[in-house]
């Protein structure tokens, strides 16, 4: 019956793939259509973006920015809507690409929004392949060796398409409006890149705060070490890419690269006092510090334009908040512990460095020169501007916590007692307990797609996380 269903439904796979691949060359070939109404050296032509456009750019949002990031989640508890999430999606995306290729309206130049959406719709493809693959259980003779890759890259491909569809949603922003060409890329590049940066580092610290207190544990640092490492490697690149060594130094070259001397020079110092003298954890204020004093600096970075220099000085003061808050939560609310809840749960102020971290990032994409230029031009003031770049961050805040709330709900990993406590042993939903902290960290290793894969099975791929609730973690 196995090698039937293998002979009868593997050529399925490869006439689903066959088809998608088909369509999306088709597609692709008319990505250059109205090419000649845009005149030479601009960047789209003077029509406006008509209703299909539209319709695109909104279901495309829909489908990468909130469906599959959801089914992700759903696919990492093992939730039996984890694929009809993923097919919802794919059925929204599949014709939202097409529509991207047949709208009227305003023509654009070469742009990278256009060459990216291929690869972002090869990974859908990879996923659609994957996970129709695991589905069908097959899982003896040579394809129990392919299940293995597949299941291991279905993990890794979903978990990279938010970033991927994050990139592409910018360039998407980016061409439409006709920015970063020319003189104006490295500048674009630096907001961008930075803006990104500091809003998935938020991201990062509400997944450690709400879900990561196993995995933090389990790696024997405090979360200042990885924080510091990572500001240090940040400096080191800021060091010698801020100016173009050789040449003579320009606007604001000397604060960029002393930025970096004191990101490296502050992230070693972290790394070291991120370790007690008998080598466990400890926490420190490193990486509040240097966030604070980088506020500062932008705060103070010389603009062209009014409008520019007001945004750019709430991003600094924004920065400037998320360090104190920082420093606040490690030093004097949690007192150096992970958290001061006894049910694991984070303090409420724990919520604020995060969240400004999210709106420093908003602000800074949205500080680049010539969207300054545009909202200038438009009349409109910088308070309306900034309340709505803070309105973003809000969003997404909203957004992330969600998901971080819908993984915490369906899991089952609790976090180990404190070292000196004995295990407790709490009753699940089922009615059994759970015993030793080996049985919970075991737990919380087991890999996300219990539903793409057969009974036989031993998942092998840790899940790196776990909520934080039933037990307390310092």
């Amino acid at each position: 019956m196995d090698s039937f269903r293998s002979r009868v439904k593997t050529p399925s796979l490869g006439l689903i793939f066959t088809t998608i691949i088909f369509s999306a060359r088709q597609a692709a070939a008319h990505g250059g259509h109205n090419m000649n109404k845009v005149q030479e050296g601009e960047a789209f032509s003077p029509d406006p973006l008509d209703a299909i456009l539209w319709i695109h750019i909104l279901l495309m949002m829909l489908s990468f920015g909130i469906i599959f990031p959801t089914g992700m989640v759903l696919g990492i508890v093992r939730n039996r809507w984890h694929v009809p999430t993923q097919i919802l999606g794919t059925v929204i995306a599949v014709p939202a690409y097409f529509l991207g290729h047949l709208h009227k309206g305003r023509a654009f130049a070469k742009n990278v929004h256009a060459g990216f959406a291929n690869w972002l719709m090869l990974m859908l493809v990879v996923q659609v392949v994957f996970g129709i693959y695991l589905k069908f259980h097959i899982t003896k003779g040579f394809h129990g060796k392919i299940r293995k890759v597949a299941v291991h890259g279905h993990g890794i491909v979903g978990k990279a398409m938010p970033v991927v569809a994050w990139v592409q949603m910018l360039f998407g922003g980016i061409t439409a409006l006709g920015f970063c060409r020319d003189d104006h890329l490295g500048q674009c590049l630096a907001h961008f890149i930075m803006g990104s940066a500091f809003i998935g580092y938020g991201i990062i610290l509400t997944i450690i705060m709400l879900v990561g207190q196993v995995w933090l544990k389990r790696t024997g640092r405090s979360q200042e070490f990885f924080d510091s490492a990572l500001i240090a490697a940040w400096g080191c690149v800021n060091t010698f890419t801020e100016h173009r060594w050789g040449g003579p130094w320009v606007a604001n070259d000397l604060q960029h690269t002393t930025m970096g001397v004191i990101w490296w020079s502050a992230g070693l110092a972290g790394v070291w006092l991120s370790r007690k003298r008998d080598g466990s954890p400890k926490r420190n204020f490193i990486p509040g510090f240097v966030i604070l004093m980088t506020g500062w600096a932008m705060s103070a970075h010389p603009q062209h334009l009014p409008v520019s220099t007001m945004v750019h000085t709430m991003f600094g003061y924004t920065l400037m908040a998320a360090g104190l808050a920082r420093i606040i939560e490690v030093a004097f609310v949690c007192k150096d512990k992970n958290t001061i809840s006894e049910d694991g749960d984070a303090n409420s102020f724990q919520y604020i460095a995060p969240f400004l971290l999210y709106a420093s990032g908003f602000l800074f994409m949205g500080a680049t020169e010539e969207q300054m230029q545009l909202i200038s031009n438009a009349g409109v003031d910088h308070v309306s501007y900034i309340l709505v770049l803070y309105s973003f961050a809000f969003l997404i805040f909203l957004f992330v916590n969600m998901l971080l709330h819908l993984y915490a709900v369906n899991s089952a990993p609790a976090v180990p007692p404190k070292d000196n406590e004995e295990a407790e042993r709490i009753p699940r939903m089922n009615g059994h307990t759970r015993g030793t902290d080996s049985r919970q960290i075991r737990d919380a290793e087991e890999f996300e797609l219990e539903g793409l894969m057969s009974d036989d099975e031993n998942p092998e791929s840790p899940s790196t996380l776990g909520k934080n609730n039933e037990a307390r973690v310092d």
